[in-house]
């Protein structure tokens, strides 16, 4: 069942969400696009790009930590620098980004947040607002961004099932699910029973019924064009589960229609049986890299020139190993920024040697980069924003000059 209140808070799959308050059709893309991957969950960082050099890595790890690099090992860590390396269920996707100086790697990032509770710790972070004072749930740093950019044309879409926090506050988004059997999760006959609910109606200075006619047009082009391409590129043949065919998915809508782009990976809570080089880590990391190398094929080399992608996850876990071989809410992660046109093949950003005593709080990775200041940095250069801009986007902050992009 549908109704008014369903369809204006978002949860309904209209193609546009109505919380902007102004219809924003989504326009042709020509220009730089961004992608922002939300690991949620608390991904363990430190056993994807780990710190294999330091000793206190493999005493603090004793059934987890990877082993240091060594071509006879297949199992072994993928060197990175010579303090870092990378897991080898990454050896086919990213290990060969990192090669072609696409991908960056910036440890002790996160957020100031320190409840260490993941939703509170989701939020601060999609909020992109000051952990300290009150806060506008209405109003999430892409949407924020969405806005400033929409004089020019940009164009946003979240891939979940209904509006995050994330995009919130800004122009008209559309919100778009990928999971499910490929297709639109609302049918033509429920689109034409809330397509009446609005007809001669009107929110402020937008027509609720040419926003929802939008909208559905939006959705039907969108799904048109995943069907034609992915049966094209298959060939027939069972495509991929899990985030791997989602990325694909995620490539063909971005390459064409697309500056803004939101999607979400759950499953990173590895509190028991968290696993080494391999188990349950390794596959769900292994089905990450598969997605993100895909996401760049669909897109093509010229897209992939000017595209950002940024994976974060609301906090890092503990450096020590728990009693029941996994790892708890920690603070500080590891990043990853990676495009076509980054200045990638290097850990990037502020460190310090890990040891019991540089930990946070004796448990966790401290944060040195601030993931505003991080993202507020790319998006300076990416998309030209001026100081007023960036205070919008990121009030109160100063953005980080890593050299990215």
């Amino acid at each position: 069942m549908f109704d008014r209140r369903t369809i204006l808070s978002g949860t309904a799959m209209t193609g546009l969400s109505l919380l902007g308050g102004r219809a924003m059709a989504a326009p042709a893309v020509s220009g730089t696009r961004f992608l922002l991957v939300f690991l949620r969950g608390a991904y363990d960082a430190i056993n994807v790009i780990a710190p294999t050099a330091t000793a206190f890595y493999h005493e603090a790890r004793p059934t987890l930590a990877l082993a240091k690099p060594d071509p006879a090992n297949p199992q072994a860590a993928l060197p990175l620098d010579a303090d870092w390396s990378l897991h080898p269920a990454l050896r086919d996707s990213i290990a060969p980004l990192w090669q072609a100086g696409q991908i960056a790697f910036v440890p002790f990032a996160g957020t100031d947040d320190m409840s260490r509770s993941h939703f509170e710790t989701q939020d601060s972070i999609e909020l992109g607002q000051p952990v300290q004072g009150s806060r506008q749930f209405g109003s999430g740093f892409i949407g924020r961004l969405a806005s400033v950019l929409n004089k020019g044309g940009a164009g946003a879409i979240a891939f979940s099932e209904t509006l995050p926090l994330i995009m919130r506050g800004g122009p008209m988004v559309a919100n778009l699910a990928l999971g499910g059997n490929g297709k639109p999760p609302i049918d033509n006959a429920e689109s034409a029973m809330i397509a009446a609910m609005y007809r001669g109606q009107r929110l402020g200075a937008v027509d609720l019924d040419a926003a929802v006619h939008t909208g559905f047009a939006a959705r039907d082009a969108v799904w048109r064009t995943i069907d034609e391409e992915m049966k094209a590129a298959g060939r027939g043949a069972i495509a991929a589960r899990g985030f791997e065919s989602a990325a694909q998915r995620i490539g063909l809508v971005m390459r064409d229609t697309y500056n803004l782009a939101f999607v979400d990976i759950g499953g990173w809570d590895t509190h028991v049986n968290q696993g080494g080089a391999t188990g349950q880590l390794a596959g769900r990391i292994g089905e990450l890299g598969r997605g993100l190398s895909a996401y760049a094929t669909a897109l093509g080399p010229d897209a992939w020139r000017q595209t950002v992608v940024v994976v974060v996850s609301e906090f890092g876990r503990t450096f020590r190993e728990n009693g029941n071989r996994g790892t708890d809410h920690g603070h500080g992660s590891i990043y990853w920024v990676l495009g076509g046109g980054v200045n990638g093949g290097r850990m990037v950003g502020p460190q310090l040697r890990i040891a019991p005593e540089t930990l946070n709080q004796g448990r966790d990775l401290p944060v040195l980069t601030d993931y505003r200041a991080l993202i507020g940095g790319l998006w300076q250069k990416q998309f030209g924003l001026g100081p007023a801009q960036l205070a919008t986007v990121f009030p109160g902050v100063m953005p980080a000059r890593l050299g990215l992009v």
